[in-house]
């Protein structure tokens, strides 16, 4: 029936019995008027969208794409194909990306405007004269008491008001941690082989050395080797491989941990886009103690707000506060309106719908690459913003080349990599669904379909 329907919709769009622009009814309503169950006629659309036939824009629905768009669905001799491929490459190289596919990002256009202004109203109306002074350097008191309720209510996060630290962004909260690793007498961090290099880069500033844990087929092996003092992960969704943490091996870190008295620090930066029915928890709960729980507002909201926080364990929390400086980095207005959007309720509502959003790109986006790139393995797409295409050995860099002529930004797993890492993933695509808007995403994923076909 999904095939059926989605060639009747073809067949009407090719005979023009469907106009470009034509708005198609909900699939919860057509549904209904076909007898057919809601995710048939879901699934078909997403389908029709995938190839191109279709557009779906946020606020405006389902909608027949232009002509121009469906150019690719016609073969050389005039006629339909009976596998439609994706849309022509442009004539010559790109040399301004159309689509931006890097990872790490959320769609900016998703940004809860008018919410934000309205929490921004009632908290500076009702918000104490002294709030606008330097105040705490941890942060806003009404900040940190809603988000250590959220963090137990969203991703199992032990911690006291008073324990919360704000910081501007993660890679702010990294250099208070190089300080306090440093003062404390540290050498070596362990990380994971696959990691954001300027995270690297924070800790041996600190004069910290970063040493690449083992990576299997199960992701990382984080326990770290003897003498390393403290460990950073991506326990939810290993950054860039996107495999969680298995249980045993977050057991084997936590008593390592306890054992030793060194640190874990945990980055949860897309902890709250998991799109299955199973949660994955922070690593936090199993040891508030030991685990330094690191999360932002930056994939969530907007990367713009410099809106971080840091669970600290009691014993580390004076130490962190003196590294951060005496002087609140965080901009207030900032905090007292995202203390106010939590409090609210509004930012439960916010993560929830572009949770629905992200989910539903991840699966175009494996629905395309199953239809036109069968011989692509993809990999760690159970949440956060992003998967990795798994490539034919020896074939990242001529498919990154293709990317640059296509107008696609888009990153090869190699990137990512530690220098010193002995082992891993070979050739992949680390392709970030995220920031593109609901009206580009089809395009972008069209000319990266073109690329892997």
């Amino acid at each position: 029936m999904r095939r059926t329907l989605a060639a009747a919709v073809r067949e009407a769009v090719r005979g023009g019995r469907l106009a470009p622009g034509t708005r198609l009814p909900s699939s919860r309503r057509l549904a209904a008027e076909l007898g057919l169950a809601r995710n048939t006629v879901a699934d078909a659309y997403g389908d029709l969208v995938a190839e191109g036939w279709l557009t779906a824009r946020r606020g405006s629905g389902t909608l027949v794409a232009d002509r121009a768009d469906r150019a690719d669905r016609i073969d050389g001799t005039g006629r339909a194909g009976a596998r439609p491929i994706v849309s022509r490459p442009a004539a010559g190289p790109s040399r301004t990306p159309r689509h931006d596919l890097i990872p790490g990002n959320p769609d900016l256009s998703a940004f809860p405007r008018a919410a934000w202004l309205a929490a921004a109203r009632r908290a500076l109306t009702t918000a104490p004269d002294d709030a606008l002074g330097y105040g705490d350097p941890r942060g806003r008191p009404e900040l940190r008491t809603a988000l250590a309720d959220h963090l137990a209510r969203a991703r199992g996060v032990y911690v006291s008001p008073e324990h919360v630290l704000i910081c501007a962004g993660v890679s702010h909260g990294l250099r208070i941690l190089g300080r306090v690793l440093a003062g404390r007498g540290a050498r070596s961090v362990a990380v994971e082989s696959y990691r954001l290099d300027r995270q690297y880069g924070l800790l041996e500033a600190a004069g910290l050395e970063t040493l690449p844990l083992p990576l299997d087929t199960h992701g990382t092996d984080p326990v770290p080797p003897a003498g390393t003092d403290a460990v950073l992960l991506t326990p939810a969704h290993q950054f860039p491989v996107g495999t969680a943490l298995r249980r045993d091996r977050r057991t084997a870190v936590v008593d390592w941990a306890g054992r030793t008295g060194g640190l874990v620090l945990e980055d949860d930066r897309d902890g709250e886009f998991r799109f299955g029915h199973r949660s994955v928890g922070a690593l936090q709960a199993l040891a508030p103690d030991r685990v330094v729980y690191l999360g932002t507002a930056g994939q969530t909201l907007a990367p713009g707000l410099r809106l971080a926080w840091m669970a600290l364990p009691p014993a580390l929390a004076g130490e962190a506060v003196a590294a951060k400086g005496r002087i609140d980095s965080s901009e207030v207005v900032s905090q007292l309106t995202m203390a106010e959007f939590i409090a609210s309720g509004a930012y439960g509502r916010h993560v929830r719908a572009v949770r629905r959003r992200y989910r539903d790109r991840r699966d175009s986006l494996v629905t395309a690459l199953a239809r036109h790139a069968p011989q692509v393995r993809v990999l760690g797409v159970a949440g956060g913003l992003h998967a990795v295409l798994g490539l034919p050995p020896g074939t990242e860099r001529p498919v990154l080349e293709s990317a640059t002529r296509e107008g696609l930004r888009v990153a090869g797993l190699s990137r990512y990599r530690h220098e010193r890492a002995l082992n891993g993933v070979t050739d992949a695509l680390v392709v970030g669904y995220g920031v593109p808007t609901d009206a580009q995403w089809p395009q972008a994923l069209s000319a990266l379909m073109r690329i892997l076909s």
